[in-house]
């Protein structure tokens, strides 16, 4: 564990001084390897002209190789001035302007270079005629002369670096799940995702996380313990410990916050009782944490009712401590889930001042706290994860009885899709799959993962058969009382369903109802099954998102690149990614319907399967612009660095 210890604190240094440095150090390094290359490229036309008397004559290609490996020292000569400079760019920039002058050197061996294969000429035309002379001297004027342009390659080398040449700032991320730590819904993803984009976008990140019991053993084993301090909590009149346990990966420092007495349970979310005083806690020893590491962030980019009171601390209890200077980002993931209580038990466990529980901050129906309402007011910037969302929320079907309050600070409010993960979201690389895929040959391969998937949940195998998926958690919210009335019109005969999930205990006796009526065209995986999420994505020709409300939706990304067409109520993120098909010039990239109605759910999956029987020319087509569609965290990520720098503009 000692040996961890130093090593960790050190990558967190070393992961910024990499992210800043290397980039001029490579620049600087260019027009020597430009410089050296031309020796090896203008030897191409003698090998490429002995080539073509290779193919009809393989004894006259083996005399022909000395004349190329004569060669081959002009150019080995050139290339160790080149590897020379590669540790003196690793180094620092004073190195590499060392190093100049041995680059420099490097042209003269280069030169001569150019001038051999013109001398060298004949060997290769006495090589060729004992093949056919014809053959040998055809390619010589067509290889020379493009040939020469082919310096331009090394430029591709250094992809995409204006994408980091934004101002850098640093970032610290508080909540209460991450995947692969801990995860129950989209924020695990997004608190996964994100940082590691915003890492890669000269961002300095680092994730603050309860550590509780439930996280698995092999990652606590490779925690590093970084510190521990007492705490005072609220009214309670005692000290809390607090201690930090430190996990580095991808270029993102998560620290977990450790503490027995409230993150021993099994789960992250027991119940409001437990949960209140937990979260308090929590949200005050993420800001003492940040001063006792002395990691003082721009930005403190806190998500959900969890971590709503971070904004609070800060221009309170904290304002006059180094992390008060932070500016913070609260982003809401669904609104339904506010942390609300009694006002006397959450000034109990906080023991913020008078003034934060008045009616424009944390107080709500003059008797309870809404620690969400708390942090929206005292938070300097707002976001939600889709552009239609932020807009739902500031009315009285959205709103969740905060409406009025999100007006009013309509000002800092603003919507940034969610994106997915292409690491773990990847048709072309999923280990989960039975065949893999990309666009060029989705076509061919996704009916092979059809089968798989139809022969592992007991289904007809049937290419033929159009097959609708749904993973979902089993909630009101996803809109399954319109999936149970329309399920017996559905099944057709030509439709297979697949559900995957778990939830309340009405809807997953109705899948299992439906499962047992339809037998062999009915699937009902009453389980949280990542694998087979993944399988689904790929095997099913469409998935099904009816959501009354959905803040963003993920399953419907993670459907598109995986080239299964998204059937969804126009709601929400659900509406922002989701281009409903016209079937008169063909654009679009899924099925949508607007209000919540059985009927119109029905009729939007009929419109799905009438293209899919007598249009699979333009269902393709779809599926390929789906699975072509960008839905990574590049572009989110890009908004949220410019948001950081709207707040930061020093």
């Amino acid at each position: 564990m000692a040996k961890k210890k130093a090593s960790t604190k050190k990558p967190a240094a070393a992961v910024t001084a990499e992210q800043t440095k290397p980039a001029p150090a490579v620049k600087k390094e260019e027009p020597a390897a430009k410089k050296a290359e031309p020796a090896v490229k203008k030897e191409e036309p003698v090998a490429k002209k002995a080539e073509p008397a290779a193919k009809k004559e393989e004894p006259a290609a083996k005399k022909a190789e000395p004349a190329v490996k004569k060669e081959a020292p002009t150019a080995k000569a050139a290339e160790p001035a080149v590897k020379k400079e590669a540790p003196a760019a690793k180094a620092a920039e004073p190195a590499v302007k060392k190093e100049e002058p041995a680059a420099k050197k490097a042209k003269p061996a280069a030169k001569p270079a150019a001038k051999k294969p013109a001398a060298k000429k004949p060997a290769a035309k006495k090589a060729a005629p004992k093949a056919e002379k014809t053959v040998a001297e055809q390619p010589a004027p067509q290889v020379e002369e493009p040939k020469t342009e082919q310096p331009v390659q090394p430029v591709e080398s250094a992809p995409a670096q204006p994408v980091y040449t934004s101002p850098r700032r640093s970032v610290a991320f508080i909540g209460s799940e991450c995947h692969p730590f801990v995860k129950t819904g989209g924020l695990g993803d997004v608190m996964y995702a994100l940082p590691r984009v915003l890492a890669q976008q000269n961002c300095d990140v680092r994730v603050i996380l309860p550590r509780y019991a439930c996280i698995p053993q092999k990652y606590q084993d490779k925690m590093v313990y970084r510190g521990e301090f007492y705490m005072d909590l609220g009214q309670t009149g005692r000290s809390y410990y607090v201690g930090i346990m430190e996990y580095v990966w991808d270029g993102v420092v998560y620290d977990f916050i450790d503490n027995q007495e409230f993150f021993s349970a099994g789960n992250p979310y027991i119940g409001l009782v437990d949960d209140i005083p937990k979260y308090c806690y929590f949200s005050k020893a993420a800001l003492a944490a940040l001063n006792y590491m002395n990691w003082i962030p721009d930005i403190v980019h806190c998500h959900d009712w969890q971590a709503a009171l971070v904004p609070v601390y800060l221009r309170t209890l904290f304002k006059d401590s180094p992390v008060g200077r932070a500016k913070s980002v609260l982003t809401i993931h669904n609104l339904r889930f506010q942390g609300i209580y009694n006002i006397p038990t959450i000034r109990y466990w906080t023991g913020l001042p008078d003034e934060v529980f008045e009616m424009g901050a944390l107080k709500q129906d003059y008797v309870n706290a809404n620690m969400l309402k708390g942090g929206l007011a005292y938070a300097d910037r707002i976001t939600t994860v889709s552009n239609t969302y932020a807009w739902e929320i500031q009315t009285a079907e959205y709103g969740e009885k905060l409406q009025d309050h999100l007006r009013y600070h309509s000002y800092k409010l603003r919507g940034i899709v969610n994106g997915i993960d292409y690491g773990m979201w990847n048709p072309a690389t999923d280990p989960s799959l039975a065949v893999n895929y990309d666009i060029t040959n989705v076509l061919q391969h996704k009916p092979e993962n059809k089968r798989a998937l139809q022969q592992e949940l007991g289904l007809v195998q049937d290419e033929g058969k159009f097959v609708i998926g749904l993973i979902s958690r089993l909630t009101d919210q996803k809109g399954l009382d319109l999936v149970s009335a329309v399920i017996p019109q559905v099944m057709d005969g030509n439709t297979q369903v697949v559900v995957l999930g778990t939830g309340d205990k009405e809807y997953e006796d109705t899948f299992r109802y439906y499962e047992n009526a339809c037998k062999g065209m009915f699937s009902a995986c009453i389980q949280y099954d990542e694998a087979r999420a993944h399988r689904i994505y790929a095997g099913a020709d469409a998935l099904l998102v009816p959501s009354r409300f959905e803040p963003c939706g993920l399953t419907q990304l993670n459907a598109m690149h995986y080239g299964t067409l998204p059937i969804v109520r126009e709601t929400g993120g659900l509406k922002d990614t989701v281009e409903p098909y016209n079937v008169f010039n063909g654009a679009g990239n899924g099925f949508t319907f607007d209000r919540y109605d059985a009927g119109l759910l029905l009729d939007a999956i009929n419109r799905a399967k009438t293209e899919y029987f007598t249009s699979r020319y333009h269902w393709d087509e779809v599926v390929q612009r789906d699975m072509a569609k960008d839905v990574s965290w590049e572009n989110s990520a890009r908004q949220y660095k410019d948001l950081y720098l709207e707040l930061t503009p020093w």
